[in-house]
C-alpha cells in the first residue's frame, strides 16, 4: 500500500461526520426490518442481513454498534436500544461455554456500556454497574474455561475443539483480561483459583509463537508477518503439529482477516500491559519480556499488512488465494471488488485499521517516532479509504455500511451478484462494527477525548 504521509485524523472530520450520518440510518433500518427471530445477523445478502448458522457470534456487535453510536453522536435512542437489547438478549452470551468469541459478544455490548459509565457519559446507578460488571466477570471466567494445556503454558481453544488454537481468539483473550482488571478469577475443582491473567497472558504467547511466522525459518513458507488461522495440536503428547485454514484458503497462506485480528489483539494488548503490576508479569519473565513478545507480533502483523494490501490499503480475501496472480502487482494497484478473480475483504481492513493506528500510537508514545508514525499514517490511510466509495454504502434501502466484506469465500457463503463472478457489494455485522469503533477512535482523538480503549470498563484505567 501507499501511505498517505501527510494526512491527519483532522482530514477526515467531513467524512467521520457523513459517516455517523449513514451509520445510524443503517442502524435504524436494521432494527424497522430484521425479524430477529430467526437468529443473530450475520451478512447480508442483496443488501439484507441474514443469518448463516455457525455460532452466534455477531449479536454483540448488533447491539454494541447502538452503543459506538450513542458515543459518536449523543443520540440518546441509540443508547436505550442497545441497553434494553443487552439485558433482553445477550444473557445467553456471557454463559456459553460452546464458543471462543466472548470478547466480540460481550466487551463490544456490557464492556462499552461499563466504559461509558466510567466515562460519566450515561448516569451512575449502582445496580446497573453491578449488572455490567458481573457478566464480564462471568464471561472472561467463561472463556477461560476453554483450555487446553499444552508444554508451555496454554490456549483458548475454538469451536474446533480441544486441539484448535485460531487467531481470531486474540482479541477474544480481552474478556479475560477485564475480568481480571475487576478483581475475578474462574474457580476450579476443589475452589482452586485460576487466574485469569495467567491464561491470558499465555494465550496470547502461543498465538504470537504459533499463529505467527517471523521468518525464522518454521517451514518453507515461512515469511515475516505472515499468520496462519489455525493452530493444530496432538491433545495427548501437548506438541504442536501444523497449520491449518479454516476460513482462507490454506494453512500455509494468510487469510487477511486473521491477520487483522492479531493487528490489533497484539496492540491491544501492549496498551493494556501498563494495567498490570511487575509482581504479575513477573511469572512470565517481566515485563519488558512480555512487551517484547506482544511488540514483535504487532509489528509483524502490521508490516505484512502493508506489504500485502492493495495501494489504498484495502486487501484481498486472501494474500494466497489461487487467482490473484490473474490480477497482476496487486499490491501496487488501487484495489477493485468487482474484479472477476478474487474478492477484497473490507471487513479486514476495518479491524487492522485499528491495529496500526494503536501500534503506531503506543511506539510514538514510547520514542520510536519513525516507526511509529509509518504505521499510524499507515492507518489514516485505511480509514480514509473506507470512509468513501466504493466501501462506504451510500444506499438508503441498503442495511450495511462497509460494502465489499467477505465472510467465508471456501465454503462458498457470501453472496455473488447476477453477471458477476466473484462476491461483492455486501456487508458483515463484524465489518460494520469495527468501522464505526475505528472511526470512533480516530473521532475521539479529533475531539481531545478521552483515549477509546476496552479497559475503559475498569474504573482503575482512568
Amino acid at each position: 500500500m501507499k501511505i498517505d504521509e501527510q494526512l491527519q485524523a483532522g482530514d477526515l472530520k467531513k467524512g467521520i461526520d457523513r459517516f455517523w450520518d449513514l451509520s445510524g440510518e443503517k442502524i435504524n433500518l436494521i432494527n424497522k426490518e430484521y425479524d430477529t427471530t430467526q437468529g443473530s445477523p450475520v451478512f447480508t445478502v442483496n443488501g439484507k442481513y441474514s443469518v448463516r448458522g455457525w455460532t452466534e457470534w455477531t449479536e454483540g456487535f448488533r447491539y454494541g454498534s447502538e452503543v459506538l453510536q450513542f458515543d459518536a453522536t449523543g443520540e440518546e435512542k441509540f443508547l436505550q436500544s442497545a441497553k434494553a437489547q443487552t439485558v433482553a438478549r445477550m444473557a445467553f452470551h456471557v454463559g456459553h461455554f460452546g464458543v471462543h468469541d466472548h470478547g466480540f459478544n460481550n466487551v463490544s455490548t456490557y464492556g462499552n456500556l461499563l466504559r461509558l459509565m466510567n466515562e460519566g457519559r450515561i448516569g451512575e446507578n449502582e445496580w446497573e454497574r453491578n449488572f455490567y460488571e458481573v457478566a464480564l466477570k462471568v464471561s472472561g471466567a467463561v472463556q477461560a474455561d476453554r483450555w487446553t494445556a499444552i508444554k508451555d503454558g496454554g490456549y483458548i481453544y475454538s469451536f474446533n475443539g480441544p486441539h484448535s488454537l485460531f487467531v481470531d481468539t486474540i482479541r477474544s483473550v480481552r474478556a479475560l483480561m477485564v475480568s481480571h482488571l475487576l478483581g475475578h478469577a474462574l474457580m476450579g475443582e476443589n475452589d482452586k483459583k485460576i487466574s485469569l491473567l495467567e491464561r491470558g497472558i499465555w494465550h496470547c504467547f502461543n498465538t504470537a509463537r504459533y499463529s505467527v511466522y517471523y521468518g525464522e525459518g518454521r517451514d518453507q513458507y515461512d515469511q515475516w508477518g505472515r499468520t496462519a488461522h489455525e493452530s493444530i495440536f496432538n491433545i495427548n503428547d501437548k506438541n504442536y503439529r501444523c497449520p491449518n485454514s479454516q476460513q482462507g484458503f490454506s494453512g500455509f497462506t494468510t487469510w487477511t482477516r486473521g491477520l487483522a485480528w492479531a493487528m490489533t489483539g497484539f496492540a491491544e494488548q501492549l496498551e493494556t500491559l501498563p494495567l498490570f503490576t511487575d509482581d504479575e508479569l513477573n511469572a512470565f519473565g517481566g515485563r519488558k519480556t512480555v512487551e517484547e513478545i506482544f511488540l514483535k507480533a504487532a509489528r509483524a502483523t502490521c508490516d505484512f499488512y502493508i506489504d500485502h494490501s492493495s495501494l489504498d490499503g484495502v486487501p484481498y480475501w486472501d494474500t494466497g488465494a489461487p487467482n490473484l496472480h490473474k490480477l497482476g502487482d496487486y499490491a501496487a494497484k488501487l484495489s477493485d471488488p468487482y474484479n472477476d478473480f478474487e474478492p477484497i475483504d473490507s471487513s479486514a481492513a476495518a479491524i487492522g485499521a485499528q491495529g496500526l493506528l494503536r501500534l503506531g500510537r503506543y511506539l510514538s508514545e514510547g520514542g520510536d517516532t519513525q516507526n511509529g508514525n509509518r504505521y499510524y499514517q499507515a492507518g489514516l490511510t485505511v480509514v480514509k479509504t473506507l470512509l468513501q466509495e466504493p466501501y462506504l454504502s451510500v444506499d438508503p434501502a441498503h442495511q450495511g455500511l462497509l460494502l465489499h466484506t467477505i465472510y467465508h469465500h471456501p465454503n462458498g457463503w457470501d453472496h455473488t451478484p447476477e453477471g458477476a463472478k466473484i462476491p461483492a457489494g455486501e456487508s458483515c455485522m463484524w465489518g460494520d462494527y469495527h468501522i464505526r469503533e475505528v472511526v470512533l477512535y480516530l473521532q475521539r482523538l479529533i475531539e481531545n477525548r478521552p483515549y477509546y480503549r476496552y479497559t475503559g470498563s475498569v474504573r482503575s484505567s482512568h
